[in-house]
């Protein structure tokens, strides 16, 4: 198992499960010879911790048709990597065409770059590579029909910017049987990586979506970190989300195989809000399901998932044993779901993270006919 940045070019693909329906659309860098009409569907594979390598990406067109702006790309098998980079050292990592950033380098106050997000990659049951953590979106489109749909893979629109200032990479994906168009804008700035999406629903009937932009952010160990700013937000202790690419350790599923195990394996923000109100009933009596922080310097040693409302836009997880801390922002989104996988695992290692969401899993967002939404994420980095 290998933690944190990453790609070499000994990965060839990435693994796959259970098929859904998805619309894809040509795009140039798409090869020409899979793709021969417009809006076909294809029965894809829905995955449980790797984007799968839906149509192959043509590189020599990418590099042709974006180069300039501080990019570059590099074909893995028939996945891209798109690696922006700032002269002051900043960088990040994003794979297409599954939108999973799998890594954001920062430089520091003593004068070297530190990666901020926690990527793991592991050998699949076909000797595959199989990806988990990073910044990822989990996003859950319902119309009137209670037909659910996911965007899953994504089409890169167009890279503004250079590599003085800022670099902006907006990644596409449609469904073009629901009319739902969703993008997301990946901006690279000196001290700051941002994380902003748009839905546009351009059906006639409403859209209810919910959803979230999950990090992983990685530290020396949950006993090393604490987060600053918390204190007087009200929480909802709820089970840990596993999204398409999120990270939970095997040994809390085996332990609660009964219950949160069984949620687990549903795979989807609907069946995770099934399961959330399932167990709220089951163990009201057991546990405080609600609450307020009351600690504004808290330490994450213990394993915790919560929730939290009305908490302010920014707040600072601190790593003590790195010694660097990480701002983080959010517009748009009233939620923040963070998990902590706990201090009962090695120190560095793969259980070494912090998982925050800017999510709106309990209220969902509601969009009339040709109504916009737009949230975004922030991580800025005040150690330079």
């Amino acid at each position: 198992m290998a933690y944190s940045s990453l790609f070499s070019p000994n990965f060839t693909h990435f693994s796959s499960a259970r098929p859904i329906n998805h619309h894809l659309y040509y795009h140039p860098y798409l090869s020409s010879t899979s793709l021969q009409y417009n809006n076909i569907r294809k029965e894809l594979s829905f995955p449980y911790v790797a984007s799968v390598p839906y149509q192959p990406i043509n590189v020599d067109y990418l590099e042709g048709e974006f180069s300039g702006h501080g990019v570059t790309f590099e074909g893995i098998g028939d996945n891209c990597v798109a690696k922006m980079g700032l002269d002051n050292g900043s960088t990040a990592t994003l794979m297409l065409p599954s939108g999973l950033i799998t890594s954001y380098k920062a430089p520091m106050w003593h004068g070297s770059t530190v990666e901020l997000l926690h990527t793991s990659v592991s050998e699949g049951d076909d000797g595959e590579a199989v990806i988990q953590g990073g910044v990822s979106l989990a996003l859950n489109y319902e119309d009137d029909n209670e037909v659910p749909w996911s965007p899953s893979t994504w089409v890169l629109r167009d890279i503004r910017g250079n590599s003085k200032d800022s670099i902006k990479v907006e990644l596409i994906s449609s469904d073009t049987d629901n009319m739902v168009e969703t993008r997301h804008i990946v901006t690279l700035g000196e001290d700051i990586l941002t994380s902003e999406i748009s839905v546009t629903n351009s059906n006639s009937s409403p859209l209810q979506w919910t959803g979230s932009i999950i990090s992983h952010l990685t530290v020396s160990s949950p006993e090393a970190t604490y987060v600053l700013g918390l204190e007087g937000s009200n929480f909802h202790n709820v089970p840990p989300f596993l999204s398409n690419f999120g990270i939970i350790p095997s040994d809390l599923d085996e332990e609660n195989d009964s219950e949160i195990g069984q949620l687990w394996k549903q795979m989807g923000l609907k069946g995770f809000f099934s399961g959330l109100g399932q167990r709220n009933k089951k163990n009201a009596s057991e546990e405080e399901m609600e609450g307020e922080e009351d600690d504004g310097y808290k330490q994450l040693n213990e394993q915790m998932s919560r929730i939290y409302t009305c908490a302010p836009r920014f707040f600072t997880l601190i790593d003590r044993g790195r010694r660097n801390s990480v701002v983080v922002g959010r517009d748009g989104f009233d939620e923040v779901y963070m998990y902590s996988p706990g201090s009962s695992h090695e120190i560095y290692g793969e259980y070494s993270f912090i998982c925050v969401g800017q999510s709106t899993m309990l209220k969902p967002i509601m969009l009339g006919p040709g109504e916009v939404w737009r949230g975004s994420q922030h991580l800025h980095n005040p150690n330079m």
